[in-house]
């Protein structure tokens, strides 16, 4: 499945194992996790159902602040998030938006090249150490 912006990754591991292992590397790097949701879990809350589906709001004011500073609309994308869910194959797949589909989504200009770039290598580094 391609989603403009979005960089999805497969994973052999079951969803709640790259779920733990996600939040393991985020800890280990000093990271904020702000929020975690269990999409099936609000599902079952009210009588629906839902595959696996897992979202984990994370981050550090350090990375996330020059982007904002440079147009406040990138807020809405941040801080990074990162979805684990399980599809209808029963495949695990991880997903996030692309920090350079984020800075065009928002007319960003070069000047915030480093952080998207750092940004962009955490993201890939988390994903590649979970799944």
């Amino acid at each position: 499945m391609a989603v403009e912006g979005l960089v999805i990754s497969p994973s052999p591991r079951p969803p709640a194992e790259v779920v733990a292992r996600l939040k393991a590397e985020i800890v280990a790097r000093k990271l904020t996790i702000f929020a975690e949701i269990d999409h099936a879990a609000g599902a079952e809350a009210v009588g629906l159902t839902l595959r696996p589906d897992f979202l984990i709001i994370f981050g550090a004011a350090r990375g996330g602040t020059p982007l904002m500073q440079a147009a406040a609309t990138a807020g809405i994308d941040l801080p990074l998030k990162l979805l684990v869910w399980q599809d209808a194959e029963g495949a695990t797949q991880v997903a996030y938006n692309d920090p350079y589909w984020v800075a065009q989504r928002h007319g960003l200009s070069e000047a915030v090249e480093a952080p998207v770039q750092a940004m962009s290598g955490l993201l890939g580094a988390l994903v590649e150490a979970a799944i």
